[in-house]
């Protein structure tokens, strides 16, 4: 089933709900990452809700950063989600794997640690960005963006995400997110009956496994609820994409300054950058080295002149 996200709305828009299926791109993050079991599945958690979250935002250009920051051994997850479908992140430590939970499943709570923060920067496209953060209350990251999506956002939201990968790679990823919106808020019986519905959605993952698709889904939620998927929303795709380039690299280097570069070419005789986001690995022999230090000094004779 091809990656999508898809938006709908239930009880005259009191509900408002968004599911993703996000297989394709997690398992391009696996093999650019070289992901662990654990390492795939906290990263694939991360990006399906990253998605979830900036489709909310209304202008074009409009993103989402996700740093979630645990005293586990995993260090770290790293999200960037903008409303047009691309995502990319990464985890600190790719090589970290911890063993399962007592369940059986992957331990992403164990990996990512459940002391630490989640950070959260909402860039609407202009002006400052803005930002919050909350303490982490599980590191299995639904539960820490549910968390968040209370305490920050005062919206009460349920937020299922679930990543299954075996040694031939991901087998499906996706999440879904469930949103109460101000007109039904104090609606405490349909809160309540969403709630109950909401735990049911313990085997997301293996719905996800069975091919059942998102309105499927929807329809076992909310669809005695007069749910109405959005059709603009219907065939917008969603893929892992960094907009890293040779050029910016090279930009990135020039910044390090004359001396900088020179040591390089003479320890090293060039240089060697790799994207954190995406993994892709660049290189600047001495010759191109040369030629920044050449343009830095003629930009400084310039401006001196």
């Amino acid at each position: 089933m091809a990656d999508q996200l898809l938006r709908a709305t239930a009880a005259d828009g009191g509900i408002r709900i968004v599911g993703t299926i996000t297989t394709d791109l997690v398992e391009t993050a696996r093999q650019r990452h070289n992901l662990t079991y654990v390492g795939t599945a906290a990263l694939g958690r991360a990006m399906s809700a990253g998605l979830l979250l900036v489709s909310s935002m209304k202008r074009e250009g409009s993103r989402i950063n996700l740093r979630i920051k645990g005293d586990g051994p995993l260090g770290g997850v790293m999200v960037d989600a903008g409303l047009d479908g691309a995502v990319r992140g990464y985890v600190d430590d790719p090589s970290v794997e911890v063993p399962p939970t007592e369940n059986g499943k992957l331990n992403v709570g164990g990996a990512i640690g459940r002391h630490g923060y989640l950070y959260v920067v909402r860039d609407v496209g202009y002006g400052q960005p803005y930002s919050s953060t909350v303490e982490l209350i599980s590191g299995e990251i639904g539960e820490d963006l549910t968390y968040y999506l209370a305490t920050s956002e005062q919206t009460p939201s349920a937020l299922v995400l679930g990543v299954f990968v075996d040694e031939h790679g991901v087998e499906a990823s996706g999440g879904l997110l469930v949103q109460v919106m101000p007109k039904a808020a104090r609606d405490e019986s349909l809160i309540s009956l969403l709630e109950s519905r909401v735990e049911a959605l313990a085997d997301f993952t293996p719905k996800l496994r069975s091919n059942q698709t998102l309105p499927e889904i929807f329809e076992a939620l909310v669809g005695d609820l007069d749910l109405q998927i959005l059709p603009e929303a219907e065939s917008q795709s969603i893929r892992f994409y960094c907009p890293c380039t040779y050029d910016r690299m090279l930009g990135a280097l020039k910044m390090l300054g004359v001396e900088e570069l020179q040591d390089m070419i003479d320890k090293d005789d060039g240089a060697e950058a790799t994207c954190h986001f995406c993994g892709e690995v660049y290189q600047a022999d001495s010759a191109k080295l040369a030629s920044l230090i050449d343009d830095l000094k003629k930009q400084h004779s310039e401006a001196l002149n």
